[in-house]
């Protein structure tokens, strides 16, 4: 995949990636496309489990998997992994201080 930086912010750390991880499908589209390597795909926490929504956990329980930020300060909010998630499952958002 192309990892085009030419949309990217010249700053990284403003804005970070934000997962739904009850939309997250583990598709994995976003993980290459990432030309920082902001993201991970992981077995989710059993922390997040409970954050999930009816149709998160019908998801998790076939593919308990997920993409979480792995490096939030490298992210340079070039949008991305938001326009290649087939379950629109990402955002970009100010990062919080």
């Amino acid at each position: 995949m192309n990892k085009d930086k030419s949309k990217c912010d010249e700053t990284s750390g403003k804005l970070v990636p934000i997962i739904n991880l009850s939309n997250c499908g583990d598709k994995e589209d976003c993980i290459p496309a990432c030309p920082y390597d902001v993201l991970e795909i992981r077995t989710i926490t059993a922390e997040d489990r409970l954050t999930l929504n009816l149709k998160g956990k019908l998801k998790t329980f076939f593919k308990p998997k997920k993409a979480y930020v792995k490096a939030p300060d490298l992210c340079y909010a070039c949008g991305i992994c938001v326009q290649v998630c087939p379950e629109k499952a990402i955002k970009l958002a100010r990062r919080s201080l």
